[in-house]
């Protein structure tokens, strides 16, 4: 069944991104070009002598407004596969082999994967047949659930102790990483954590520096060496600065890299047991950053990365650029890693926790 439609799979274009506020992004990024251009070499640790404690009013509470902002940033997946479906489903007043087949199709082409779709559909044919699902509305609804259940990755939550906490943030080139450690640096100290980052991709021109650019707009301090510099130097540094300064969480950044890199990949390990050394049990969490632009390439590059660093949660990227949102629920169902964040814009806000129901209701609104 899937022999006449699964060449579509591979090579679609990738979806524009959506525009959003640029505040303070659009400075950040001004800056960054800047630094790229002709890229400078500091090569003493810097950033505040101790830690930075965030304004604690509000912490925790949910602002009004952040599940319409959630539903608006996922208007692409919504009004791509989620309406496709809809159209399907009008007027149908029974559930057919065809209906399902056309269903099947277009959720793969949705992103959500071959093997996922296949699990899903087997059930919901067994459904049917059974007379448990007798009219498109009750399949719609079902649909729903399935998807539901299989982004509900058993998983506790971050609960960013001990101090100090440390986070690893892994993942290759261009899928936002910098930005993205900045965001969740942003969102910790909202929360009145003091927060240090660990400039640790010396590969990369200007990589340092951007973190720092990122970190003097958010007034987080930055550890970081002269570009060349060994990363587990930098990293030996960070730990002993986050220890000194009794911060409660270090966010440390490595250099993008492909997952194909069997060189890069053993530095990743590298990096991976200095800071173990330093801290017991740490790091205690590795976040990997993927593109959700990128499709099914994603959950290659989360299988690889975990394979090498263990990967303990994902934070998907560019979700609001993208009409294939399905790509959560194969990564999900896939790799049985929770998804820890997603991003749903450039804002600083804008990166958000990842909340299954949430999402799902998001995506399936009216």
């Amino acid at each position: 069944m899937f022999k006449k439609w699964i060449k579509k799979i591979g090579g679609q274009e990738e979806e524009p991104k959506g525009s959003s506020s640029h505040e303070p992004v659009e400075q950040i990024e001004a800056e960054e070009q800047a630094l790229n251009s002709s890229a400078r070499g500091s090569s003493e640790p810097s950033g505040q002598s101790g830690p930075v404690k965030g304004n604690e009013t509000g912490a925790g509470t949910p602002r009004p407004g952040l599940f319409k902002r959630l539903k608006e940033r996922m208007g692409k997946t919504r009004d791509g596969f989620i309406r496709q479906m809809d159209q399907l489903l009008l007027g149908r007043q029974e559930i057919d082999p065809g209906l399902l087949d056309e269903l099947e199709e277009l959720l793969v082409m949705a992103d959500i994967g071959v093997n996922t779709v296949q699990d899903i559909f087997e059930k919901l044919r067994i459904e049917v047949k059974k007379k448990g699902l007798k009219d498109p509305l009750a399949l719609r609804k079902r649909l729903k659930e399935q998807i539901a259940d299989l982004l509900k990755v058993p998983s506790g939550q971050i609960t960013w102790t001990p101090s100090p906490f440390v986070v690893l943030v892994i993942g290759v080139n261009g899928v936002g990483k910098t930005t993205t450690i900045a965001k969740l640096a942003y969102r910790l100290k909202q929360e009145g954590k003091g927060v240090l980052l660990v400039a640790a991709d010396t590969f990369r021109a200007a990589a340092a520096e951007q973190l720092e650019t990122w970190g003097k707009r958010i007034d987080v301090p930055v550890i970081k060496h002269s570009a060349g510099s060994d990363p587990s130097a930098v990293t030996f540094d960070g730990m002993e600065a986050a220890i000194k300064r009794g911060v409660d969480v270090v966010i440390v950044d490595t250099a993008g890299r492909l997952h194909t890199k069997v060189n890069l990949m053993e530095e990743l390990k590298k990096i991976s047991r200095v800071i173990s050394k330093k801290i017991r049990g740490a790091p205690h969490e590795v976040l990997i950053v993927l593109d959700a632009t990128t499709g099914q390439n994603a959950v290659s590059q989360a299988r690889l990365f975990s394979e090498a660093v263990g990967v303990t949660g994902i934070v998907l990227t560019k979700l609001d650029g993208t009409a294939k949102g399905g790509i959560v629920v194969s990564i999900a169902d896939q790799m049985q890693i929770p998804i820890r964040f997603i991003g749903i814009g450039e804002k600083m806000d804008d990166l958000r926790q990842f909340d299954p129901e949430e999402f799902v209701e998001a995506i399936f609104a009216e």
